[in-house]
């Protein structure tokens, strides 16, 4: 079997740090998303891979590699014809994929459970598609399948009225009659080759379709709240050990809970850590307060500064005397006091879609 991970897109609702950074590149729990999925994928036993990504983007590439130190093989491969839908991008990897089965990973999705029951029933009861259905609060998000006496009849794509709340999540798994269906389907009203057209068509036309209701929790990470909730989520499956602390940390300042605190990074004086927290290596802390679910990456400075529930990228200096919450931070940002500099104000250089709280 192979696998096909999307990892393109332009992820216009997460601007500005998708303006500089692919979506699939922003850490979660101090990993790159795009880790936390091809993880996943090895851990269902997959090793032939293709990674698909945006014309000229050489970002995953320099962060992935190219499967060596996973035993792994993984191909890069360019969109081509632009964003033209979901099933698109497996159309686009059809020379990769062969007549081979494979599983199709939809990179900004996040998985606490495992794909593996559901490759290993696939394969066993020789299915055509196979679906992991997820329960949500939003279903006219998603595909949602139509069931009738116990058995899916059509998915209807982002409904306006869903008939329930069981929802195609992220993850597929298809034999080559995928292509069939592909050469059969037209695009939708917004001029997109819908997954959920593939899948309808192939079991109006009499494959055999599974489904699971995927075990652990699963999030699509579509918005800020969602990257946040993610960040949390995996925060809370960090495993407590006696290695977790690998930098210094003053006798006087205080870490409760599960902290993690990387090689190279000191923890001055006056500073307070409730976990679940991790920190990057060779950061400083001073005079802080760190809050349950931050994660902190590498080469970061937090000064006179309070954080919580945050997302701080590579890079960040924050002293600014205030308390941060609910907050991504992008790579090499500043956020530092209105009083260190005269006339006193807020000064600001805000890009395009950003948002400010003052």
């Amino acid at each position: 079997m192979k696998a096909l991970i999307a990892a393109g897109g332009h992820a216009t609702r997460l601007r500005p740090i998708t303006s500089t950074t692919n979506k699939h590149l922003i850490p979660l729990a101090n990993k790159p998303m795009i880790l936390l999925a091809l993880e996943k994928v090895l851990e269902a036993g997959i090793r032939d891979i293709a990674i698909n990504i945006n014309p000229g983007d050489r970002s995953i590439q320099s962060v992935v590699g190219y499967g060596d130190k996973w035993g792994a093989h993984i191909t890069y491969l360019e969109q081509q014809g632009g964003a033209l839908g979901v099933a698109h991008v497996v159309a686009n990897a059809r020379t990769f994929l062969g007549n081979d089965p494979f599983l199709f990973y939809l990179g900004d999705n996040i998985l606490l459970g495992s794909l593996k029951q559901m490759v290993e029933r696939f394969t066993e009861e020789n299915l055509d598609c196979m679906l992991a259905l997820s329960r949500v609060r939003d279903p006219q998000r998603f595909g949602v399948p139509v069931f009738e006496n116990g058995s899916i009849v059509r998915v209807e794509e982002k409904p306006e009225n869903p008939v329930g709340n069981l929802v195609q999540t992220g993850f597929y798994l298809y034999r080559s009659s995928f292509f069939e269906a592909f050469q059969n389907i037209k695009p939708s009203a917004r001029g997109e080759y819908e997954i959920s057209d593939i899948n309808t068509w192939l079991i109006q036309r009499g494959y055999r379709l599974g489904w699971e209701e995927i075990s652990g929790y699963w999030k699509d990470t579509g918005k800020p709240e969602d990257l946040l909730h993610g960040n949390q989520l995996l925060l809370n499956e960090l495993e407590a050990g006696a290695d977790a602390i690998r930098g210094e940390v003053h006798p006087l300042s205080v870490l409760q809970g599960n902290v993690h605190v990387g090689k190279g990074t000191v923890i001055g004086q006056n500073v307070l850590i409730r976990g679940p927290v991790t920190i990057g290596e060779d950061c400083v802390i001073e005079n802080a307060y760190i809050g349950p679910y931050t994660s902190i990456g590498k080469g970061v400075k937090v000064l006179n500064t309070e954080i919580e529930h945050s997302i701080i990228f590579d890079g960040v200096h924050l002293e600014c005397g205030k308390r941060i919450v609910d907050s991504l931070i992008g790579f090499n940002a500043k956020v530092v006091s209105s009083n260190a500099s005269l006339p006193l104000g807020h000064k600001m250089i805000v890009g395009d879609n950003s948002v400010v709280e003052i």
